[in-house]
C-alpha cells in the first residue's frame, strides 16, 4: 500500500491556480537554477505539452521566472516575477515546442549565464507540486529534487561508486536512492546520489579529489532560498 504524506493528500503552499502549473513549474526552475550554479543572464524556457498550451493562463510563466529568482511557490512576489527579474537584470523568452514522447507538464531550460556558458536542463512537473528532472546538458539522470542530491560525471572505471560510498560513510551520510547512467560503457557514467543529510562543501572536495570524477554538481535544496 502507498504510504501518503501530508503534502500528498492537502497539497503544496503555494501562489497561483494549479499545482502543476504554478507549484511545480517554480520548484522546477528554482532546481534548474540551483543546478546551473547561478549568475545567470538569460534563460529561454522551452515549453512543452499542456505547459506550452496554457503556460499564460495558469501563471507558468511568471512561475517559472519567480523559480529562476530562487523564489518558492509560496512567494507573495512570484505573481510580480517579470518585474523582480527586469531589476536583476535576467533576461528570459517562452518558446513552444514539441520535446518528443515526455509528460505533458515539461520544460527545458537554457541558461546562459554571465560568463558565456551554458547549462541545459530538463524537467517535468508530475503533479501535486512534485517535478522530476530527467536531462542534464545532454545526459540521463533522474531525481526529484526533494532531497540533497549529489551528481556526478566520471570515467567509468572500477572503484568510483566505492570511493564516493566511502567518503560518506566517513561523515556519517546516509544515501537514500543511487542510480549509474552509462553513456558508453568503459568510457563515462553519470551518478545521482540522493542523500538524508546536507552534503558539506568538505564532503565535495574530497569527492572533486578522486582522479576519476570529471564533474560533480550538488542540490542541497533544504538551504537554498531567496
Amino acid at each position: 500500500m502507498k504510504q501518503y504524506s501530508i503534502f500528498d493528500i492537502v497539497g503544496p503552499i503555494m501562489i497561483g491556480p494549479s499545482s502543476s502549473h504554478t507549484a511545480g513549474a517554480a520548484r522546477l526552475a528554482k532546481t534548474a537554477r540551483i543546478i546551473s550554479g547561478g549568475n545567470i543572464k538569460n534563460v529561454t524556457f522551452l515549453l512543452h505539452g499542456s505547459f506550452a498550451k496554457t503556460y499564460k493562463g495558469h501563471g507558468t510563466d511568471r512561475a517559472l521566472v519567480a523559480g529562476i529568482l530562487k523564489m518558492n511557490p509560496w512567494d507573495e512576489r512570484l505573481k510580480d516575477s517579470f518585474t523582480w527579474a527586469e531589476k536583476k537584470g535576467i533576461e528570459f523568452e517562452f518558446i513552444e515546442t514539441d520535446l518528443g514522447n515526455v509528460h505533458p507538464n515539461t520544460v527545458k531550460f537554457v541558461i546562459t549565464k554571465k560568463d558565456g556558458s551554458i547549462s541545459e536542463i530538463t524537467g517535468s512537473s508530475v503533479g501535486g507540486g512534485n517535478i522530476l528532472i530527467f536531462d542534464i546538458d545532454g545526459t540521463q539522470v533522474e531525481f526529484t529534487g526533494d532531497n540533497p542530491t549529489i551528481i556526478t560525471k566520471h570515467r567509468d572505471v572500477p572503484g568510483v561508486i566505492w570511493h564516493i560510498s566511502k567518503v560518506l560513510f566517513e561523515k556519517n551520510i546516509n544515501i537514500g536512492n543511487m542510480k549509474v547512467f552509462q553513456k558508453k560503457k568503459g568510457l563515462e557514467a553519470t551518478m545521482v546520489i540522493e542523500t538524508d543529510a546536507i552534503v558539506s562543501e568538505e564532503i565535495i572536495k574530497k569527492i572533486k579529489d578522486l582522479s576519476a570524477i570529471e564533474y560533480i554538481k550538488i542540490l542541497n535544496p533544504m538551504m537554498e532560498g531567496e
